[in-house]
């Protein structure tokens, strides 16, 4: 039987913190909240959690505000700040959670995967964050005309942040250390498959999930998942 991966994506532009089902989060995630200093980063943070706890809520049969967390070890050093996973191995769950631009994401699986999304950046700053990437990824986006370069390096970006996230080491491992990029021109880590997902205008995103047999992405809609019931 193949993989189902799910992509859900949800526009929060107009989204009020008061319109969201904050009743569902914990105290620790009202308190990385709390830490926001623009409003818009922590209604997006308050969206993105939110709309990730009624998803898992709604794949294991408890009520949102239940779903517990914990992290696995971090596969680059070790340290407790791996990949998140419930609670509950047995429920064969996998997620990934990202809130960028206007956009939060969220990833469902019965494999590891890793979502991200993120606003096109600044072209001010494409050629310093060019030269963080794999050197094959610099030769993909020197090829890519001027003008373009922004949303080129943000579909390159939210590839590589998508593996990291599911690899489990996140930027520790370093952006160079693999290509991740579209075209082919190094060999792209095995084990894993990284696609892109239509995103807003303005904004990139990507999923990458572990495969052993073939696997079906279902892209959808969130919005409708962030309010109160």
């Amino acid at each position: 039987m193949g993989i189902v991966v799910e992509a859900w994506l949800a526009d929060v532009t107009e989204v009020r913190e008061d319109a969201l089902d904050l009743q569902v989060l914990d105290a620790a995630e009202r308190e990385r909240a709390d830490a926001f200093l623009r409003p818009a980063d922590r209604v997006r943070y308050l969206a993105a959690h939110v709309l990730l706890r009624h998803l898992l809520g709604g794949r294991t049969g408890r009520a949102p505000r239940e779903v517990r967390f914990a992290r696995l070890a971090c596969a680059g050093c070790g340290g407790p700040h791996g990949r998140p996973v419930l609670d509950d191995p047995c429920t064969g769950v996998h997620f990934s959670l990202s809130h960028g631009g206007r956009l939060v994401m969220a990833g469902l699986a019965g494999v590891p995967l890793g979502v991200d999304v993120e606003p096109c950046p600044e072209p001010g700053t494409v050629d310093r964050l060019s030269r963080l990437l794999h050197p094959a990824e610099q030769h993909d986006l020197a090829a890519v005309p001027a003008p373009r370069r922004p949303a080129a390096l943000a579909r390159l970006w939210t590839r590589k942040e998508a593996y990291l996230k599911a690899l489990g080491t996140g930027l520790t491992r370093g952006l160079a250390a693999d290509y991740t990029g579209e075209t082919g021109r190094a060999p792209a880590p095995p084990g894993w498959t990284i696609t892109g997902v239509d995103a807003a205008p303005g904004h990139a995103a990507a999923v990458c999930y572990a495969h052993d047999r073939p696997a079906r992405l279902l892209l959808r809609r969130a919005e409708h998942l962030i309010g109160p019931p």
